[in-house]
């Protein structure tokens, strides 16, 4: 019995959701007394996987694999599973996790849990794990019976710890020859910002209130001296106003970042749903009965276009002291 563990690869590097899973991981198989095993596709430094808790990484080779269709991926991993004897297997809650893990848990009938925000209670047969529901208004804890589990785990809810530990890196051919996805790739676009959104700690986000993309400007500044990701709401990248990797809500991606500053958004529940685990939430929004304002930490009646390059300079000047 082992743990298995899906990484990925941005930019040569491992992503930090993924080494927050091989932390995870690391702490489930010293609680269980066995060993945890990353699996990852591509070529990178993996030094990191040892560090964060890995004994073993299992690199994945066949070419079917390099577009990373889901349906070959799932089926990569059902084999390492069953190579690797895995009874659980954790992913990060992305793009790439919720494509992937329900596949493998249909094909392992597996429990699954998805978008976990604590490390699971593991009593005897009991193996309980805590997720948000009702769009973060809530903590549910459920119980997975299976002989298999599946769990992805929501980014930014772990701190990422490194140590001195070094992993084992082996190849593992996968048999796919059964596969034939109906997938064709016809263009691969990659996104080009310095920071993964679902990774950054920080986060600088606008909706309609910019009034126009051209003013998004002020916004990319704020964020690039504030060393933060840029986001927005769904109204705006509907609008293609910014493209749809940047779009955090109910239907977007869920992000979980130390600081967000929301400017310019009104903070409908959908909006919210996304944003709502942010450690701090600053708002800044010229109607003062704007929803979001009662979910902020800190508030700023205004308008966007006099405070954010006031903030720019407060904060270049403070940057400049130090």
């Amino acid at each position: 019995m082992s743990i298995l563990i899906y990484t990925e690869i941005n930019k040569g590097k491992i992503k930090k959701s993924s080494l927050e899973a091989v932390n995870y991981g690391s702490r489930i198989a010293a609680q269980l007394n066995t060993t945890a095993t990353a699996v990852i596709v591509g070529d990178a430094d993996l030094s990191d996987l040892g560090k964060a808790g890995a004994t073993k990484v299992v690199k994945l080779k066949n070419d079917k694999l390099a577009n990373l269709d889901g349906q070959c991926l799932a089926a990569a991993l059902e084999q390492v599973a069953s190579n690797e004897g895995a009874s659980i297997i954790i992913f990060s809650h992305d793009f790439t996790g919720k494509e992937i893990a329900p596949r493998l848990a249909a094909k392992l009938k597996a429990g699954i849990v998805a978008g976990a925000v604590d490390n699971p209670v593991i009593s005897g047969d009991l193996f309980t794990v805590k997720k948000n529901v009702f769009s973060g208004k809530a903590i549910a804890t459920y119980s997975i019976h299976s002989a298999k589990k599946i769990i992805s785990l929501l980014p930014n809810s772990f701190p990422v710890e490194l140590n001195q530990g070094t992993a084992e890196v082996v190849d593992f051919a996968v048999n796919l020859d059964a596969i034939n996805s109906p997938i064709k790739v016809k263009e691969v676009k990659k996104v080009t910002s310095e920071l993964n959104l679902p990774d950054a700690e920080l986060v600088v986000s606008a909706g309609r209130g910019m009034k126009d993309p051209a003013n998004w400007g002020m916004i990319e500044e704020l964020a690039k001296v504030l060393g933060a990701a840029t986001a927005c709401s769904r109204p705006v990248a509907d609008m293609h106003w910014r493209p749809h990797h940047e779009h955090v809500g109910q239907t977007g991606i869920a992000i979980r970042p130390n600081l967000y500053i929301a400017i310019g958004i009104s903070g409908a529940i959908q909006h919210l749903a996304g944003v709502n685990g942010s450690k701090t939430i600053v708002v800044i929004n010229s109607d003062k009965e704007a929803p979001f304002f009662k979910s902020a930490d800190y508030g700023i009646v205004g308008d966007a276009f006099e405070i954010v390059p006031k903030l720019i300079e407060a904060v270049k000047k403070f940057k400049a002291n130090q």
